[in-house]
């Protein structure tokens, strides 16, 4: 496997293909982390997912990691290459499906970026995702399930009301656990229509229906957590206190 430090390696040697090494760097320095604002894990998943085919280009042609070029990766390496990865490395095809999108994305970047990289960028389009034929199996919990463990917090505390009021809202709004981190008083609206506004990655909003038992453990959160707070309040609705202070736990 290479490195993580040889993608960066390859573009301070003497290249054969400048255009491919420059947009690789790009990529990963200027697109992923600051345009994109992509989180560390993400960005070692793409870097993970290049890497890989490199060092599958490297070895099938028996170069060195410096020469290979935009040419060389055509519909037919990149299939060798997938196929390699489930036959030989015992990865699943989601695992290969995963990799596929990452290095698709590159490509759709370099070609944004470089139109010279278009036709490239469509032969790599000609690889298809494949089709798994385990059926996709989604398991819910069961009412009684969800009960058990909304009753686990101890509600005769206030960490044990603060801590069954997060799950609550949690299992109801579907929210990620960065969305409920960033959730503050103005974003949940009370009315004949409850909602709650959550903002996700990137800048996304979206707006989701609270149940009129959420509601009442708002209610009850707010008055011991935020008394007197406006409904138009900025401050986090979940936070860790320190030194007297509130302070968001995000």
């Amino acid at each position: 496997m290479v490195k993580s430090n040889k993608i960066n390696g390859a573009s301070s040697k003497t290249v054969k293909d400048g255009t491919l090494w420059a947009l690789v760097h790009d990529f990963f320095k200027e697109q992923l982390p600051k345009l994109s604002n992509s989180s560390p894990h993400t960005i070692y998943a793409y870097r993970e997912s290049l890497e890989a085919l490199l060092d599958f280009v490297k070895a099938e042609k028996g170069i060195n990691l410096s020469d290979i070029t935009f040419e060389m990766i055509d519909r037919h390496m990149l299939s060798r290459f997938l196929e390699n990865l489930e036959t030989a490395r015992g990865c699943s095809i989601e695992t290969r499906n995963h990799r596929l999108n990452r290095i698709r994305a590159f490509y759709k970047y370099a070609a944004k970026m470089e139109p010279t990289t278009v036709f490239h960028r469509d032969e790599i389009l000609k690889v298809p995702l494949k089709k798994s034929n385990k059926p996709d199996i989604i398991k819910y919990m069961s009412e009684d399930a969800v009960k058990a463990v909304l009753a686990q917090p101890d509600t005769t505390t206030q960490k044990g009301l603060r801590d069954q009021f997060f799950m609550v809202l949690l299992y109801d709004t579907g929210a990620r656990i960065d969305e409920m981190m960033k959730i503050r008083l103005r974003d949940i609206h009370l009315g004949k229509a409850p909602t709650i506004t959550l903002h996700g990655k990137r800048g996304k909003i979206r707006t989701v229906p609270l149940m009129e038992s959420t509601v009442k453990h708002f209610q009850n959160y707010v008055s011991i957590f935020h008394p007197g707070e406006s409904v138009y309040s900025e401050q986090f609705l979940f936070y860790k206190t320190r030194g007297g202070q509130k302070q968001t736990t995000q």
